[in-house]
């Protein structure tokens, strides 16, 4: 079903995740700037119309309008650049779908969500804030634990990966734009089974 305003609408917002600057790039916190940035290269267009606070464009996705965005917001107020773009395109919550990090899951582990609380994932959580409800699809992507219990997490998740781990993270961001494209074609459970854990 097509959401939007009739001239030229989207049926999707992909929110993908991260920070802005030189400073946070190959973050783990960035995973989701990573993720936009290959589907950018896939489709041979870069994602960066400025636009609902947001680096943005749009792409068709198993023969779906996909509006990408990379809210250059910073994380924990990604939730502003959201809501701008769904009150635009009239996007119900389940038809956006956030890549996030994730420091519960190994490096490169996915994990896809229907809906669900922010896990402490404060980009998601100001999404939370923003839709007014948690029932949106995500795809979290693991980044690693941090090393041990009194290790800052900002600073483990601000840091940048090591060679190995953005290798790992890079053999999967494949498997990323298939899972998105799944739930994307309504097939969430499909995409779970193939690709949780």
């Amino acid at each position: 079903m097509l959401f939007g305003n009739g001239t030229g609408g989207v049926d999707w917002v992909l929110v993908c995740l991260g920070n802005p600057g030189e400073k946070y790039e190959n973050t783990r916190h960035n995973v989701g700037f990573m993720v936009a940035d290959e589907l950018g290269e896939r489709q041979h267009a870069p994602i960066q119309r400025l636009k609902y606070k947001a680096l943005t464009n749009v792409f068709t996705i198993s023969g779906q309008k996909v509006l990408v965005m990379k809210p250059v917001t910073f994380m924990n107020l990604s939730g502003e650049a959201v809501r701008q773009a769904v009150d635009f395109y009239k996007v119900a919550p389940d038809h956006v779908l956030v890549v996030s990090d994730d420091t519960a899951l190994a490096v490169g582990r996915l994990r896809i969500r229907r809906g669900g609380s922010a896990g402490g994932h404060n980009g998601l959580k100001n999404i939370i804030l923003h839709l007014g409800t948690d029932q949106f699809p995500r795809l979290r992507v693991g980044v690693g634990e941090k090393p041990h219990p009194d290790y800052d997490l900002a600073d483990w998740v601000l840091g940048k990966f090591p060679p190995d781990d953005a290798k790992a993270l890079a053999d999967r961001l494949p498997d990323l734009e298939a899972a998105a494209k799944l739930i994307m074609d309504g097939k969430l459970g499909l995409a779970q089974s193939k690709y949780n854990g």
